[in-house]
């Protein structure tokens, strides 16, 4: 303890389950200070020695006032009760938009679970990752495509995370549902900028999701029916007020109706969310959380494609006193994506396995200061992919692609700082390495050239290898060593406005190779190495950020460059590709823009508005003055390019029972590569195609609508339940996916035919809770 200065500490729980809480606000009202509960609920501050009015407050929950006499160091371990209608929301919802104006931290989109189940969705199922795309600077491919985009980045530039665990793919159904069950969900954040120091391994953003714990007081479960999906989850104590238990699980069954219409295609996912935790003693807690989901894809008996994630993680917290708190994490995760193809008799099986050690460590310094610092391990294999025969009668021979491995490490320390109580900075520094470790067989090529040029036919061939060279995983093959500066400043005008701007580094050594808009089971994971060069992102962002009265206002600009984004050559193979190093070339990515977001917090009516006007492009040039590169080495839109972003989404309680939600969509259409001739060649039309990217699809636009009834609001013990009704796509617009050009056999001219994926869609949910 410092001289004349004594520390304030505890953990924050919710009064009904025992779950910890986080980002409860925990505010010193005389000295106009305060700090946040971490993710597990704890907090900790140094203050002078005296008497204080300490207020603890998060949205949704009454607020709890403790007059602290804070002469030596003291630990406060409080609950936090959800809040009556008598409650004045409106004070804890200024207390919290005082903090966060002041805060460093910008570029970050958080919605709570609340909210996200009153916004419209497709097939009337909660949607965690299509919430954040109607937030600025947040877009995806299109209607039934996978992954998402923010701020011009690719989805592979994602670090998706669970429980601390990576997500390689964060959808089901290619797009139509996301992996997060709701109902297991307790907090989520999405880094668009100012990335903390803690995160590192992709250029573009962090999207960080915990689990709920379970309910350590009593036997609970919560579960929905749709028309297509329904999801059950129970949790419960196994040691009341010590231990308890978290599963839940979700499956889709629309497949089981589609013999009825003489349909063989079959679509469907499952997945499983389990959690155990243990409160050892006051300064120990032990974490178990798992997570397991597949996809089933199959058409006419003629393929089926099986993928999908899992992990397990194992995490113990530890308190060594009230200002150091650790976190220790083991996980295993997975990503398996299989093909069979039952008209050539193969089965096509491949995947990502790593293992990653982790350790946190938070310093609570004093009120004005709080350093993190920690390191991590992961482990990789790349499975690109193993061919077994089905059948004896198979043409097919059984081969196994080349196994690669790798080991990445990262160490850092960032740290926030209150200079003044006008000026706050947050600053870290991230060592990253990543080792290209030995492997059965690699190719080599003549002048280290796995791709070469032909002046005579203006395209790009692949080289053949003069030689392989094998080598042991003790052996490294390539080695990279990076610096990642993070830094962010918030200047406070008044206690209600503010501004701020943040500069990061980061480093991808994962690259994922893919030759359509957005990413598929299909596509390849590459890891950096002797041919590829890490992806190297450096992003500015500056913003504007005013509260008034129920209102508040965030403006941001921002401007980023990628170094050694790959691009694919005209006329690719990416299946089953064993020298992936023979199809890429190495560019250049940069994106720029603006984003607007007004929200209002409060009242019956809530919502916001949110615009982005952004550019996204890539630039692929000749390796020498001979080479064309792509589009002729000029730059050219990326394929998840969209100028414009607007959306506008709006929730209303009308009363007790009866509650509203709509959102509105229009974005401009996604770049597409659009044929501009054909010839003909010994009696075949072969078309020839307009620079790459330089056409559009249509504008898309949409409004979706929902209305949910809650039939006896008045009941908060046993049976309670709500109907979720909702219309996708109100006015029926055909929204194009794709474009695709042909001849017509009757007319023998060639046609344009548009692909939309969804009209109109009108859905009912039953969801409960006991």
């Amino acid at each position: 303890m410092t001289p004349n200065k004594a520390t304030l500490s505890g953990t924050v729980t919710e009064e009904g389950t025992g779950e910890t809480m986080l980002n409860v606000n925990v505010v010193i009202k005389e000295l106009n200070t305060g700090t946040v509960t971490n993710a597990y609920g704890f907090y900790s501050i140094t203050l002078p020695i005296g008497s204080y009015s300490v207020q603890y407050s998060s949205i949704g929950y009454e607020t709890i006032e403790k007059i602290v006499d804070l002469q030596e160091n003291v630990k406060l371990n409080l609950s936090l009760r959800q809040q009556g209608e008598e409650l004045d929301a409106i004070v804890i919802e200024s207390d919290v938009e005082r903090l966060s104006t002041k805060s460093p931290q910008m570029s970050v989109n958080a919605l709570s679970i609340e909210t996200i189940k009153k916004i419209p969705v497709v097939l009337g199922e909660t949607d965690l990752v299509k919430a954040l795309t109607l937030l600025p600077g947040v877009t995806n491919a299109g209607e039934g495509a996978s992954g998402f985009n923010v701020r011009g980045g690719a989805a592979d530039q994602n670090l998706v995370l669970l429980d601390e665990a990576t997500l390689y793919g964060s959808d089901h159904l290619f797009g139509f549902f996301s992996v997060f069950n709701p109902d297991a969900i307790k907090d989520l954040k999405l880094y668009k900028g100012g990335i903390p120091a803690r995160y590192g391994g992709r250029v573009s953003s962090v999207l960080d999701i915990y689990q709920r714990d379970g309910n350590k007081k009593r036997f609970s479960g919560t579960g929905g029916i749709g028309l297509v999906a329904s999801r059950l989850l129970f949790e419960g104590p196994i040691i009341k007020d010590k231990a308890s238990f978290l599963v839940g699980g979700r499956s889709s069954y629309a497949h089981l109706f589609l013999p009825l219409f003489d349909i063989d295609n079959t679509a469907y996912f499952y997945d499983l969310n389990a959690k155990v935790s243990f409160t050892l003693d006051e300064n120990n807690r032990l974490y178990m959380s798992s997570y397991f989901g597949r996809d089933v894809f199959e058409v006419n008996n003629l393929f089926g494609n099986v993928f999908g994630n899992s992990f397990v993680n194992l995490r113990w917290n530890h308190l060594f006193n009230d200002k150091w708190f650790s976190n220790a994490s083991i996980i295993y995760s997975d990503y398996n994506y299989g093909l069979e193809l039952d008209f050539v008799e193969f089965v096509f099986d491949s995947g990502i396995t790593n293992l990653n050690a982790k350790y946190d460590l938070t310093h609570y310094i004093s009120d004005k200061a709080k350093i993190r610092y920690g390191l991590n391990s992961i482990y990789y294999e790349f499975d690109p992919g193993k061919i077994t025969p089905t059948t004896p009668s198979s043409a097919v021979n059984r081969r196994q692609l080349i196994k690669k491995y790798a080991w990445e490490n990262g160490i850092y320390a960032d740290g926030s700082l209150s200079l003044s109580d006008r000026i706050n900075i947050d600053a870290g520094l991230r060592i990253s390495t990543f080792n290209r470790l030995g492997q059965e067989s690699l190719n080599i090529y003549a002048d280290d050239q796995p791709l070469l040029y032909n002046q005579q036919l203006g395209i790009y061939e692949k080289a053949e290898p003069i030689g392989t060279f094998a080598s042991d995983r003790s052996t490294t093959l390539e080695s990279f060593v990076n610096l990642e500066p993070r830094f962010s400043i918030a200047y406070s005008l008044d206690d209600q406005t503010s501004i701020k701007a943040s500069y990061q580094r980061i480093n991808q050594y994962i690259h994922l190779i893919s030759n359509t808009n957005a990413p598929t089971p299909f596509d390849l994971y590459a890891p950096s190495g002797t041919f590829i060069d890490p992806q190297q992102g450096d992003q500015v962002a500056a913003g504007f950020f005013k509260n008034i009265n129920d209102y508040s206002l965030e403006a941001e600009v921002f401007y980023k460059e990628v170094d050694n984004r790959l691009d694919y050559i005209d006329g690719a193979d990416l299946i089953a590709n064993d020298a992936v190093e023979q199809i890429l070339l190495s560019g250049k990515a940069r994106a720029y823009g603006l984003e607007l977001l007004l929200r209002k917090n409060e009242g019956n009516l809530q919502g916001w508005i949110a615009y982005t006007l952004s550019k996204s492009e890539q630039r692929t040039p000749g390796r020498t003055a001979d080479e064309p590169g792509i589009n002729n080495g000029e730059w050219y839109n990326a394929a998840w390019d969209k100028t414009h972003d607007l959306t506008i989404t709006s929730s209303y309680d009308w009363n007790k029972k009866w509650d509203f939600g709509a959102n509105f969509t229009l974005q401009t259409g996604p770049p597409v590569t659009f044929p501009n001739g054909q010839y003909n060649f010994d009696g075949q039309f072969v078309p020839t195609f307009e620079s790459r990217n330089s056409s559009r699809l249509p504008a898309i636009h949409r409004l979706d609508l929902s209305a949910t009834y809650t039939p006896h609001p008045e009941r908060t013990k046993g049976w309670q339940s709500s109907w979720v009704f909702s219309l996708y796509n109100v006015y029926n617009r055909r929204n194009a996916a794709s474009i695709s050009f042909g001849e017509n056999e009757d007319t023998n001219r060639n046609e344009a035919t548009r692909l939309s994926i969804f009209g109109i869609v009108p859905a009912v949910t039953y969801n409960f809770k006991f």
